[in-house]
């Protein structure tokens, strides 16, 4: 009964969308991954190696490598400076894991640039931690009590979430550019195929912030729609 007011059938409707697009989108995340992780890079480098010579290239001489578990969970750290990789990207000596290596050293050196729209996704984070949990708590309450100004306030406050998600992908596209260029510079895409593949699996990884967005943005306008109809039925 808790949860009536807000999952039913117009919430399968709104998020439809959003989940064929993810359902897509992780298929050819998956089948990219999967067609240029069996492809050598040419220079015959796995992905800590590669990790290694662009950091000293780009003079990140304090950045730490360290090895994560899981799949595609490779990530930077700018809390402590640290580059994250998953075994298969760490000691793949393949295209996708030298295109996912040099991705994550584009957020290293945006955060050795203090690339503003880095800092201001990272200042997003404490707020959308506090926005996600609050909101849902204001929406139910607002949406059982039938107190519109109450629900609308948990909508504003989940809003967080779909404003960070924006943020991130301008941020994610600025580290693809960035991995192409260091890539490029410094010699170590060999040829048309290895870049068609460095390009395939960074355009991949971005669909899924796409992705992303339209389901937080989706999420929020069925909220949205919850909390206007109690204000037309206290009418």
């Amino acid at each position: 009964m808790f949860f009536m007011p807000v999952f039913n059938l117009n919430y399968l409707f709104y998020m439809l969308p959003a989940i064929l697009l993810s359902l897509i989108v992780q298929l050819y995340v998956n089948a990219s991954y999967a067609r240029w992780s069996r492809v050598r890079n040419g220079a015959g480098m796995t992905g800590a190696q590669v990790a290694q010579r662009l950091a000293e290239r780009m003079g990140l001489y304090d950045l730490r490598l360290k090895g994560v578990p899981g799949r595609l969970s490779d990530h930077y750290d700018p809390r402590n400076n640290t580059l994250g990789l998953s075994q298969d990207i760490g000691q793949g000596a393949t295209v996708a894991s030298m295109a996912i290596t040099a991705h994550e050293l584009g957020h290293a050196q945006q955060d050795q640039e203090d690339y503003l729209p880095m800092k201001f996704r990272s200042a997003l984070v404490p707020v959308v931690n506090i926005g996600s949990s609050l909101g849902w708590i204001l929406i139910l309450i607002g949406l059982l009590l039938e107190i519109s100004n109450l629900a609308w306030l948990g909508v504003f406050a989940f809003s967080a979430g779909a404003i960070f998600s924006i943020a991130t992908l301008p941020v994610e596209l600025n580290a693809s550019r960035r991995a192409r260029k260091l890539l490029q510079t410094n010699g170590m895409i060999a040829t048309a195929e290895e870049q068609r593949g460095v390009n395939q699996v960074l355009n991949a990884a971005a669909l899924t912030y796409v992705a992303a967005i339209a389901t937080s943005l989706l999420q929020l306008f069925y909220f949205a729609s919850l909390a206007g109809g109690v204000g037309r039925r206290r009418r």
